[in-house]
């Protein structure tokens, strides 16, 4: 009886074992099966399959112009001809031939581009399907070279470092506020943070809506966020509610994944040939931008930290635009500015919970609630502040 007792919990977990692996046997069998017999043969009307095809990259340069393409479809699929501006022309497929679904080539065609004008390219399959790419304005694209780069990351210094460190100025000021000033500045950060979050969510699903379906977008774009959000609750409390330091890092944290998304934006004006505008969205970027450190030093005024946190909280904010210039410019992909935008998102709703979770708190220990005119009013200001500077970056 004894040995029975002994051996019953390995025989136990044998049991649970085999009964794991008997569904997997079946699923493996069942998809061995349909793929050999392909019971829907049957239902074939001799349509052809479904073709998708993406253009990811496009790169223009003294050999003509090259485009990065993704495959979809229910097939593997095989570009035949190239046309550009309607005419046919040679072309190379690196990889070469058919292409399976959710693989990458990349297209050369020794096209004479010119500069400042507008091309339009037309891949053609070997099923007759057509898939069109336009070249709003030529240009030649960036290369890495060093004073390339040195040049990109003095503009994203401009664009994400020096706002924020002229925000993280008002630290001195913000001092000597009472409690009803301390109320606006909290609710004008949330205010601020609600209008970020609300606009970079949008804008991750607006680049996931040009990217390739089996990315599946939405969705990708909406997980990241959450899982994001739920992956900083845990690490910011696990030893409680931050505050003081540990929620001004937080804040620099989800601000600064929201300044790579604006550094990828800005990257991608100038690949494209947009320098005035790349330019106008500097200027514009910058100004948006200030309220950012206004809002990192919200949760520090009441402590003195070392001088090193406040470098360290303005990198942390802004040094992620200089590498969000450098990839938009060089290496853009809608997925990946998507998925950078989503998880953007997901850190500043993390920074809202904690920032209006720390006001409400300090509030409670005054006797003040949301619903006073410095709070209410900070939190619109935040708000409408953020929106009429916005307005200078949308094109």
């Amino acid at each position: 009886m004894s040995d029975l007792t002994q051996h019953s919990p390995q025989a136990s977990g044998i049991r649970r074992f085999i009964w794991l692996l008997a569904p997997l046997l079946v699923l493996a069998i069942a998809i061995a099966w349909i793929t050999a017999a392909d019971p829907l043969r049957s239902f074939n009307n001799g349509a052809p399959p479904v073709e998708t095809i993406t253009f990811e990259r496009t790169v223009l340069d003294s050999g003509g112009i090259r485009v990065q393409i993704r495959a979809g479809g229910s097939q593997d699929m095989k570009v035949a001809q190239v046309q550009v501006d309607s005419a046919y022309w040679n072309f190379a497929q690196n990889p070469a031939g058919p292409l399976a679904r959710g693989a990458t080539a990349w297209i050369d065609i020794p096209y004479p581009w010119v500069i400042g004008e507008a091309h339009r390219i037309t891949l053609v399959t070997n099923t007759g399907a057509t898939f069109e790419h336009e070249i709003p304005v030529a240009v030649p694209t960036p290369v890495a070279t060093q004073g390339q780069l040195q040049q990109q990351a003095m503009i994203g210094a401009i664009v994400g470092i020096l706002p924020v460190a002229i925000g993280l100025m008002f630290y001195p000021a913000m001092r000597n506020m009472g409690a009803s000033g301390m109320g606006f500045v909290l609710a004008l950060t949330v205010g601020m943070l609600v209008f970020l979050v609300i606009d970079m969510y949008f804008e991750a699903l607006e680049l996931a809506a040009a990217s390739a379906a089996i990315f599946q977008g939405p969705a990708m774009v909406l997980l990241a966020a959450l899982s994001t959000f739920l992956l900083l609750m845990a690490i910011g409390r696990r030893r409680g509610r931050p505050q003081g330091l540990a929620l001004a890092f937080f804040i620099a944290l989800g601000i600064g994944i929201h300044n790579f998304g604006e550094g990828l934006a800005i990257g991608a004006a100038f690949a494209a040939g947009s320098a005035g505008l790349g330019t106008f969205l500097v200027l514009g970027f910058a100004i948006h931008n200030v309220t950012e450190g206004i809002g990192i030093a919200a949760p520090i005024v009441r402590n003195r930290p070392p001088l090193w946190c406040f470098a360290a909280l303005t990198l942390v904010a802004g040094g992620p635009a200089v590498f969000g210039m450098w990839l938009g410019s060089l290496a853009y992909g809608p997925q990946w500015s998507a998925l950078a935008l989503g998880v953007g998102a997901g850190a500043i709703l993390q920074v809202i919970v904690e920032v209006s979770a720390y006001f409400l708190r300090d509030a409670r220990q005054d006797g003040r609630s949301w619903l006073t005119a410095p709070a209410l009013s900070g939190f619109l200001v935040g708000i409408a502040f953020m929106y009429v500077t916005a307005a200078l970056i949308k094109v």
